[in-house]
């Protein structure tokens, strides 16, 4: 996000300080920001947003913009319940010209009552990380966007936006690539302009799946750049009559779509997470890790199947997680909770001594809340010195590891016999049965559908 720590921003526009202080109506006036649009995520990941004109900027830095929370979709309220009210977070105001001239997002904490609601998927990763920085850490996240660019057919099916892109193994095809350049770069310009640092951009492993990745930074800044990601992509892929999309299944036999975290902690600049000269063997694991990192480890391989209620939180999840190929050969998606070295058949990867990529979560997960459980767990593990043991070879897991969910309900009853992660979020249990209530009505609701499938398998079957 563009900083406003200081009156030089990133575009190299100055800021007005008055008093020592910036405020919104200043930032957006120096960007030539009319119209702000003040956003907040559910806990389902749906953006929910007002667009405030300039004018009213500072009644939207006063708390003076209310949400009717029940309205606004999975967020812990009832139709009786006091507004929720949106307090925008200056560090994370956005220019977003190339979407509309003069449009800025700014995330918001939703707060009822004057407290910061609880509920609030950037409340509840904001109370993570405050409890990590009482221990004297900070959290630095990379995250990989995969996403399908679709059309919507007549009949209701799916088509891949680019007709040739029909390959069974189109991944890194440079002529997919090409043939999608016009859209490509938009979304890397629009991210470099903001100053994220789009590094590579490539087609996926499925026809018509994309990532364009960006340089990690702070957890809140990840998380919040993933949702201005995702909406930047509906927008810009709609102003050229498609669909991007971050179901993780939308075709049967298609690679699914993932939404992977490059996880690390920090200690002001020192990285915790490399072992130290003295321990470089460490242990015989050959990784490079600290005590800390393989404990941090420990702990998110043990909550595992609780963490997939928040990394892979849909019914259609569980059509990625559970498939046993795709057309390319491979489904890139771990079924149990194990680790290794740089081998992406695994739960956790380890590709440097630095980081950990978790690679179980999917393009439907929240980011706020997957970060969020993800450290939790972790953190859980760093306390109760976890071991997880000798990194596995590829495809192994070791003696006892976790299968994960087999489905969303699977899930959800994981989530509800894990009193750690049920009570991850902003440390309320309730918060936690809430989550896993909606999920679970979710499901049936689902469930109670009868498909295609059924029709074809079962009407003559007898």
């Amino acid at each position: 996000m563009t900083s406003v720590a200081t009156p030089e921003v990133q575009t190299g526009q100055s800021v007005p300080a008055e008093a020592g202080r910036i405020s919104l109506a200043d930032i957006a006036k120096a960007h030539d920001v009319r119209f702000l649009l003040a956003t907040f995520v559910d806990m389902t990941g749906k953006p929910c947003a007002k667009l405030v004109p300039v004018e009213a900027a500072d009644e939207l830095e006063a708390g003076a913009m209310g949400f009717a929370g029940y309205a606004a979709g999975l967020i812990g309220q009832k139709p009786q319940d006091s507004d929720l009210i949106a307090v925008p977070d200056l560090t994370s105001f956005t220019p977003v010209p190339f979407i509309k001239e003069g449009l800025a997002i700014i995330h918001c904490d939703p707060h009822v009552d004057g407290k910061p609601w609880p509920y609030a998927p950037r409340v509840i990763l904001k109370n993570t990380l405050a409890r990590l920085a009482g221990k004297g850490m900070q959290a630095k996240v990379g995250a990989e966007v995969e996403y399908f660019l679709v059309n919507k057919n007549p009949d209701g099916s799916l088509s891949t936006a680019d007709a040739r892109d029909d390959s069974p193994r189109p991944c890194y095809d440079a002529r997919g690539v090409t043939r999608m350049y016009e859209h490509l770069t938009s979304i890397s310009e629009a991210m470099n302009g903001l100053g994220w640092g789009n590094y590579a951009n490539d087609h996926e492993d499925a026809a018509g799946q994309f990532e364009q990745n960006f340089n990690y930074a702070d957890a809140l800044t990840t998380a919040d750049r993933v949702v201005t990601l995702r909406y930047i992509l509906n927008i810009l892929a709609e102003q050229r009559g498609m669909t991007a999309t971050f179901m993780p299944k939308p075709f049967t036999d298609r690679t699914g779509t993932g939404l992977h975290f490059h996880l690390s902690l920090w200690s002001g600049a020192d990285a915790l997470f490399p072992g130290d000269d003295d321990s470089a063997d460490d242990g015989g694991r050959g990784l490079g890790l600290s005590d800390l990192a393989y404990s941090f480890i420990g702990g998110i391989l043990e909550h595992a199947p609780a963490l997939q209620a928040f990394l892979a939180p849909t019914v259609n999840s569980y059509k990625r997680s559970g498939a046993t190929t795709s057309s390319s050969g491979a489904t890139w998606s771990p079924r149990k909770a194990s680790f290794g070295g740089n081998d992406r058949t695994h739960m956790i990867r380890v590709p440097d001594e630095k980081r950990i990529e978790l690679r179980s979560g999917d393009g439907s997960a929240n980011p706020y809340l997957a970060i969020a459980t993800a450290i939790e767990a972790g953190l859980d593990g760093v306390t109760k010195g976890s071991d997880p043991g000798a990194p596995c070879g590829p495809g192994e897991a070791r003696e006892g590891a976790h299968l994960l969910p087999a489905t969303l309900l699977h899930a959800v009853e994981a989530l509800r016999r894990d009193p750690v992660i049920l009570a991850s979020l902003s440390g309320d249990e309730a918060i936690g049965e809430y989550y896993a209530d909606a999920k679970e009505e979710e499901f049936l609701a689902w469930h109670n559908q009868v498909s295609d499938w059924e029709i074809r398998t079962y009407l003559t079957s007898i």
